[in-house]
């Protein structure tokens, strides 16, 4: 795997456990009423899109023609096994702390509505659709491009309209491709023209830089503005997400290959299915190790990420382990040893 590809699921999934961990904080202990704590949380939102963005790139550098044999059925017990799995647990968890839950609809909305935090698998599985038509079909990133801005565009429209059935029905309109269609096409570009692209990035990275700090600029306004709601499914955080990654791609050539970094790549995709579970339970103690936002939320972000990793290196082990948890023992493609091996 390539070292800033590892980097950036890195960054992006503390990011999310550490949002997440402002949410469980905030549920025991209210928000704090300083006004940019929430744009705080609203920047941090920009870790789900990375994410999906990330997993299209390599898709795109690996088969940038055609997607191979076994493709799928590896990608069903690797991805969408542990999905399902962690769609009865989190309903089993949700009826454990509340009764009144209907466990059985909890879990069949989780499963086809991905009314969990999982959701982002659903999107995922749609780029993997996605990416065999454009393979396909050899459709032209010249023209799906401006589509894809304009579909988002319109998606987003209509979230923000005065619709009752999708006011009514809002988490299933988080699912559609259309609200991150251009994270796929973008993704795609960069992915299949990745040697190119990285130098390019890698040679004017503090461009890269001043463009983070644009797109936060756009997020500001939208807030001052009055859009503050908090989630991935805003569309001032294209431009953040999507600076953010090329940023991490052009600064993250310069970083040594770590361990660190390797490992909770390899454990990110479990840290996303478990770390909620886990913040559920702890979140009330861990409000009462400290007296103030900051420490109770690093407390939280710390022991959540420190005992999610536990409980998958333990379920990795067992025969069945990576249906629940996900493959963490990804090797590293022979194509890339020599260029991490010089990296280091």
């Amino acid at each position: 795997m390539i070292k800033e590809w590892n980097l950036l699921r890195t960054i992006a999934c503390l990011t999310i456990v550490f949002l997440h961990s402002t949410s469980n904080i905030g549920l025991v202990t209210g928000f704090p009423k300083t006004e940019y704590y929430q744009l705080m949380r609203i920047i941090l939102c920009y870790a789900t899109p990375t994410f999906v963005v990330l997993s299209e790139i390599i898709l795109a550098n690996r088969y940038p023609d055609k997607l191979p044999d076994h493709f799928w059925s590896k990608r069903i017990k690797w991805i969408f096994a542990p999905y399902l799995s962690f769609a009865v647990i989190d309903a089993l968890v949700s009826f454990h702390l509340n009764p009144n839950v209907d466990l059985s609809q909890k879990i069949l909305n989780n499963i086809f509505l991905g009314s969990f935090e999982g959701y982002f698998v659903l999107i995922i599985f749609q780029f993997y659709v996605l990416h065999y038509f454009v393979t396909k079909y050899r459709l032209k990133m010249e023209w799906l491009i401006p589509i894809s801005i304009l579909s988002m565009v319109f998606h987003f429209q209509i979230l923000e309209g005065d619709i009752a059935f999708v006011k009514e029905n809002m988490g299933i309109f988080k699912i559609p491709f259309t609200a991150w269609f251009c994270y796929f096409t973008v993704a795609y570009v960069i992915g299949r023209n990745y040697s190119k692209i990285s130098a390019a990035l890698l040679r004017y990275k503090w461009l890269t830089a001043a463009g983070v700090i644009a797109s936060l600029a756009i997020v500001f306004v939208f807030y001052k503005a009055g859009y503050t709601g908090i989630g991935s499914r805003r569309i001032d955080l294209l431009p953040v997400s999507l600076s953010i990654s090329v940023a991490v791609i052009a600064w993250g050539q310069l970083v040594k290959n770590s361990k660190i970094i390797n490992t909770i790549s390899n454990y990110s995709f479990g840290i996303y299915l478990i770390h909620w579970q886990v913040q559920r339970y702890l979140g009330t103690y861990a409000s009462q190790l400290f007296e103030n936002t900051f420490t109770r939320v690093m407390a939280l972000f710390i022991l959540s990420l420190i005992i999610s990793m536990a409980i998958i290196k333990v379920i990795s082990m067992l025969p069945f382990g990576s249906y629940i948890v996900g493959n963490i023992k990804r090797k590293i493609p022979k194509s890339n040893r020599k260029n991490l091996m010089n990296a280091a």
